[in-house]
């Protein structure tokens, strides 16, 4: 009887253990991105991928998959059919959450609040107007003052997508300059900034995760930041405000969501993970090295949820301000 009773203890021991751990993947975890690989949305995705896994047990697993296309429209698109079971997640950002569904014409096919559920910020680096090494001049006032100059048209700058944030904030610089620009879209970030350097488009307003390899080699010219303070791995690249481009203060974010109806459980597992996975030493360096800038501040489920509320009004703000739009 001891023995059949120490043997029932010991095999319900894992079981015991599982549930004061809490929710835990049974299989793997597809985490998608909506740009290409080597994007910033690529890189943030797997810097997080290992650690996040690690916190939710010896045996969990993500696997990072890119589904890109239409700025992120494409994937968020698919995460909303998925099932809501903490298996398949997404690292969305500024454009596919906030951007696409307010600016473009007729809106998108997922809402950004009733279609997905709001699991982290996961960071808020800030933007950066990247240039051809050969365009403009040397300064950010020569280059700024090269395209107000410029004739309508006759410069061409690259986006990670039609729709997305980096082509609104081009269209809001174009009008903040008092000209027009040519648009050509790619299908990630890495790609665009790769346009630049071979001179197929003169700039672009990058996430700094994409551009941060090719500004360190000299490749393209960090021209100013888009956000409110200069970043620390460029401290000599000033913000737009600083050389006389006002209404680019907000830097933008990128996001873990997953489809509306997660359990609470699910949610709340995930949700710690990645806060562990913030706050890991380790991880913060290799972000911030990369461009990004991990959220180390409040990050629950709620405060999430209200971050994203908070960027929906002042995206809004923004639209109705300047007029532009997006065309599908």
């Amino acid at each position: 009887m001891r023995r059949r009773a120490l043997l029932s203890a010991a095999l319900a021991a894992p079981a015991v253990a599982r549930a004061q751990r809490g929710w835990q993947p049974d299989r793997p975890i597809t985490l998608v991105t909506g740009y290409g690989p080597g994007g910033s949305t690529d890189v943030a995705a797997r810097l997080i991928a290992d650690r996040m896994a690690t916190a939710l047990g010896p045996e969990a697993r993500i696997v990072v998959e890119n589904r890109p296309g239409a700025a992120g429209q494409i994937a968020s698109e698919w995460l909303k059919r998925q099932p809501a079971d903490g298996h398949t997640l997404m690292v969305t950002e500024t454009g596919a959450a906030v951007a696409a569904p307010l600016a473009v014409i007729g809106g998108t096919r997922y809402d950004p609040v009733a279609d997905f559920i709001a699991l982290g910020v996961v960071s808020t680096p800030p933007g950066v107007l990247v240039t051809h090494p050969g365009f403009g001049g040397t300064t950010a006032l020569s280059v700024l003052a090269a395209m107000r100059e410029a004739p309508r048209d006759a410069i061409a700058y690259a986006s990670s997508g039609f729709g997305g944030v980096l082509h609104f904030r081009a269209e809001m610089l174009a009008q903040a300059l008092g000209t027009h620009f040519v648009h050509v879209p790619y299908r990630s970030g890495a790609q665009m900034v790769q346009a630049i350097m071979t001179g197929e488009a003169q700039f672009g307003i990058a996430a700094l995760a994409s551009a941060t390899p090719l500004l360190r080699e000299g490749k393209v010219r960090g021209i100013a930041m888009v956000g409110s303070r200069r970043f620390p791995l460029f401290p000599d690249i000033p913000t737009l405000a600083e050389v006389g481009v006002p209404g680019f203060e907000d830097a933008g974010f990128f996001m873990l969501v997953g489809p509306a109806g997660i359990p609470q459980p699910a949610a709340e597992a995930l949700n710690l993970a990645l806060q562990a996975t913030l706050h890991d030493p380790q991880v913060k360096e290799r972000m911030l090295f990369a461009g990004h800038d991990p959220v180390q501040g409040a990050n629950s489920l709620a405060a999430s949820r209200a971050y994203l509320a908070e960027q929906i009004a002042t995206m809004r703000t923004i639209i109705e301000r300047t007029g532009i739009r997006v065309q599908p």
